[in-house]
């Protein structure tokens, strides 16, 4: 782990590709803090099931009583050959296809867990120092608790991302996005990735240079896992509440998304190996992606932090 010493910052977006939940830009001010200095790799989470025996959400079958709770009222349930142990994989079309339709380039596969990034008949042998994947938000609670950590605040984790660097757009300053810099979809996503920086999933973890506080890969390779809840004005909210700034912030008291209002979200940070500036610019070290808490994914890992 790395001492962040903490100090004040103007948190949210740096350019023209924020979101409107990135805005307003408010000021946070941190005590400080250990954060891993990568994201939590095979090897660690490894570790850690086989201490604790511990069973991932995708290596469970899915509860309908609790799915249902996400959705509308009404909505029928799915055919019991799709309440299986299985997690959301990568696949690419051979064609361009409407990014509006994320269900394009995601699959549900049954038999993909952490051990199995890419279904049932993949592995994670040789990839050690690779960071784990099809991590929920419940499994990073459970290996933080077991490692005497926790996940960080999203204040944190931007605070963290930006490396020292002030009003930047990404961990290394404001040069554009580029092969050497992170691991990023190349080419046209999702149906063509040229792999100019090799990779065509995740890349091992220290693979890119560390940023101002030696921290590894806070941009691309991995989403990562914060402690928030998601809301959409929550920073309106807090500048409204604390004109001057806040100090610690925990997140809102409860979740919201719009875009699907009786699911209960947390926030992820950082972007992936999926990001692409013609659809997610999620490299940004302001950019904010959310997810529900059940939800674990090829592109989706995390790190801890303790005080």
């Amino acid at each position: 782990m790395i001492w962040v010493a903490g100090g004040s910052f103007d948190m949210g977006g740096d350019n023209k590709q924020g979101s409107e939940d990135e805005y307003p830009k408010h000021k946070v001010t941190l005590n400080g803090y250990w954060i891993d200095v990568t994201e939590v790799t095979n090897a660690q989470f490894e570790k850690f099931v086989k201490a604790t025996g511990y069973v991932t959400t995708a290596e469970k079958k899915p509860d309908w009583e609790i799915l249902k709770t996400q959705v509308e009222s009404g909505t029928p349930k799915p055919d019991e050959s799709l309440l299986v142990s299985a997690s959301l994989v990568f696949s690419a079309p051979i064609q361009t296809v409407s990014l509006e339709d994320y269900s394009s380039w995601w699959s549900w596969k049954e038999g993909t867990s952490w051990q199995h990034p890419h279904g049932a008949g993949s592995s994670i042998k040789g990839k050690e120092n690779y960071p784990a994947v099809h991590i929920s938000w419940y499994d990073a609670q459970a290996y933080c608790n077991w490692a005497n950590k926790r996940l960080p605040t999203e204040a944190e984790w931007e605070f963290a991302a930006r490396g020292g660097l002030k009003n930047n757009i990404y961990p290394w300053g404001n040069e554009a996005v580029n092969k050497s810099k992170v691991n990023y979809w190349q080419g046209t996503f999702p149906n063509k990735n040229t792999e100019e920086d090799k990779f065509y999933y995740t890349a091992p973890v220290k693979s890119y240079p560390a940023n101002g506080y030696d921290l590894y890969d806070m941009s691309g390779n991995v989403w990562g896992w914060c402690s928030d809840y998601y809301n959409n004005t929550y920073y309106t909210t807090l500048l409204n509440e604390h004109p001057k700034g806040v100090v610690n912030p925990i997140g809102p008291e409860k979740s919201f998304d719009p875009q699907e209002p009786y699911a209960k979200k947390r926030v992820m940070r950082g972007g992936s190996f999926l990001c692409n500036d013609s659809y997610c610019s999620g490299y940004r070290v302001a950019r904010r992606m959310k997810s529900t808490e059940d939800s674990g994914m090829e592109h989706v890992g995390f790190r801890g932090v303790k005080q």
